[in-house]
């Protein structure tokens, strides 16, 4: 397998782990902005209470279904509390995903959901 750009990929499965060192993958949309790669959820899914314990995850290409089609990158991971931050990363996922982005944010504001959500920068260690 082949290292991966998460700039051109629809999907990526985000490994994070416990605190037990036990990994959890979860395919999710992703976008890079500035050099950071950005991914949201709900801001009380376990990923985020994850990373919340641990910064350490791991980033691979793969399909809808989560099945991996690229070798694993390193990374370290926040949880963005900065508003500006915020509104200068979603940009980024409209360009990419387009109308899905669209239907998305439009039924995440109708269900309320969309304020609700967790903003999750990643920096990872090497893409060459």
């Amino acid at each position: 397998m082949m290292p991966f750009d998460p700039s051109r990929e629809p999907y990526v499965n985000l490994a994070t782990y416990r605190k037990d060192g036990r990994e959890v993958r979860t395919p999710v949309w992703i976008a890079v902005h500035e050099g950071i790669s950005y991914v949201f959820s709900e801001s009380r899914a376990g990923k985020v209470k994850r990373i919340r314990a641990t910064q350490r995850v791991s980033l691979a290409a793969c399909d809808v279904r989560g099945n991996v089609k690229s070798d694993w990158v390193e990374g370290s991971a926040r949880i963005v509390e900065d508003q500006a931050e915020i509104d200068a990363m979603y940009p980024a996922f409209s360009r990419k995903y387009g109308w899905q982005m669209w239907v998305l944010n439009l039924l995440a504001r109708l269900a309320g959901r969309y304020n609700k959500r967790a903003i999750i920068a990643i920096r990872l260690q090497d893409l060459s």
